[in-house]
């Protein structure tokens, strides 16, 4: 049945835009790209199974009315991501096909035992921890792998363990320079450290995430009573389970685990490899997966075109690259420029609310414009705010964490929430809707933010 009230909301929220901007003096090609990706993100809000058909005429307008070429459309489409991706889901799926993560699961629920708190907070503690070390999407597949599992044999829904993970996932992100792809961005715009990110970001990522577990098993109280139970009936009814020849279904596969712990050593490493071998920087973040899929590839001989065909979430990563060439469309044409100098003119050159303007919009448009290309966009904006005199070394934090605690928000506020979201979906296990999210994501994410911004503020006097 068709819902007239979410597409008369749709054609109000566009075609408002498009008027706003116009009657605001904007240029028309300014216009209409703010007008194109408006109707891009409000198609995915409302129906998120359509967002590659939006994303696609969103794309096709832009390139009717002269806005993209093909060689800013290849620049800003994050192939360098899509490769990334594509790699690790097929490691992924690999070890999925070789019971990798159902022997770490059994592992996992050995050590909670009956309790589903004690279990929620490792898996989240888990999360938070792989994402500062191997980065977010390495770490939400991992995990949302295991989560898939676990919610499986327990008979229970995967969608609220599914959105504690990634929120772990996206807190964890920001407490090392390698842990999401706008630290790195941050890191070498503004010329910081590891042990910058080490001082000032780690401790603050502990405690935003030590409040978002609080907030989370304050939230699904109702759903970690019925996994209790789940639990305790796992353990009463678990019978040691062997083989016809007596061997243990749940031993560990040890070609598994060296291919699961060499991936996670290369990307760790991926840093000390690039200086040693004379590459650019993050060129074995890249190139680490993409070695490992292809032993993978080796190792299935002739299984490997159909396994790639199966295991690649290939309508979610269509949908990631037509959604950055938008994205990055808004900077091209000065959009992005224009709306930022025009959020700086009202703080009226005071340092306090310069430092929330700038906290909160970035954070506001990473919850809907995906936290690197908006980390991105205001990179110059506060370069040029440290030319007036302000000390801009909290404004770098404040962006960080904008860019990751505030990607908790919605669906597309970051990278990990469109690949779990879309992984769920590919297998057939979950449908995500917005509903399910933006409640508990709207607690945590401005919560957390705050908290941040606070502990920021009050260290600004230790600050260079």
């Amino acid at each position: 049945m068709v819902d007239v009230r979410k597409i008369a909301a749709y054609i109000a929220v566009v075609a408002l835009v498009g008027l706003v901007s116009t009657g605001l003096g904007v240029i028309p090609r300014q216009s209409i790209a703010l007008t194109a990706f408006v109707a891009i993100v409000m198609g995915a809000l409302l129906y998120w199974r359509f967002r590659v058909a939006f994303a696609l005429v969103g794309i096709g307008i832009l390139f009717g009315a002269g806005l993209l070429d093909i060689k800013h459309f290849i620049e800003f489409a994050g192939f360098d991501i899509i490769l990334f991706l594509i790699a690790t889901m097929m490691v992924i799926g690999f070890l999925e096909e070789r019971r990798f993560f159902e022997v770490l699961l059994e592992k996992l629920i050995a050590i909670a035992g009956a309790s589903a708190k004690k279990l929620i907070v490792f898996l989240m503690v888990m999360a938070a921890v792989a994402s500062a070390l191997v980065g977010e999407v390495t770490s939400i597949l991992f995990v949302l792998a295991t989560v898939i599992h676990l919610t499986g044999r327990l008979r229970l829904p995967v969608v609220p363990l599914l959105i504690m993970t990634v929120f772990a996932t996206n807190v964890g992100s920001n407490a090392t320079v390698i842990g999401n792809p706008i630290g790195v961005l941050i890191a070498l715009r503004a010329g910081l450290t590891f042990l910058d990110f080490i001082r000032w970001a780690a401790p603050i990522s502990a405690a935003t995430l030590a409040l978002t577990i609080f907030l989370c098993l304050l939230y699904y109280r109702g759903y970690i009573r019925e996994m209790d139970e789940r639990l305790k009936q796992y353990h009463a009814e678990k019978i040691v389970k062997k083989t016809a020849s007596g061997e243990n279904p749940n031993k560990i596969d040890w070609l598994s685990l060296l291919i699961f712990g060499g991936m996670v050593a290369g990307l760790v490493m991926h840093s000390p490899l690039e200086d040693a071998l004379g590459l650019e920087r993050d060129t074995m973040l890249i190139g680490v997966p993409v070695i490992f899929a292809g032993i993978v590839l080796f190792l299935l001989k002739d299984r490997a075109r159909e396994f790639t065909e199966r295991r690649v979430d290939w309508w979610t990563l269509s949908f990631f690259f037509l959604f950055f060439a938008t994205v990055g469309t808004l900077e091209f044409t000065g959009v992005a420029q224009l709306m930022s100098e025009s959020i700086f003119s009202l703080s009226g050159g005071d340092f306090l609310s310069t430092y929330m303007l700038v906290g909160w919009t970035v954070g506001f448009m990473t919850a809907f414009m995906d936290n690197v290309l908006a980390v991105a966009l205001w990179i110059p904006i506060v370069k040029s705010i440290g030319e007036f005199g302000f000390n801009i070394f909290p404004l770098w934090w404040a962006m960080l964490f904008a860019g990751t605690l505030m990607g908790n928000l919605t669906i597309i506020g970051s990278t990990a929430n469109i690949v779990a979201v879309g992984m769920v979906e590919r297998e057939r296990v979950a449908h995500v809707t917005m509903r399910d999210w933006i409640v508990v994501g709207a607690l945590v994410s401005f919560t957390t933010f705050l908290l941040s911004l606070i502990l920021l503020y009050i260290q600004i006097p230790l600050m260079p």
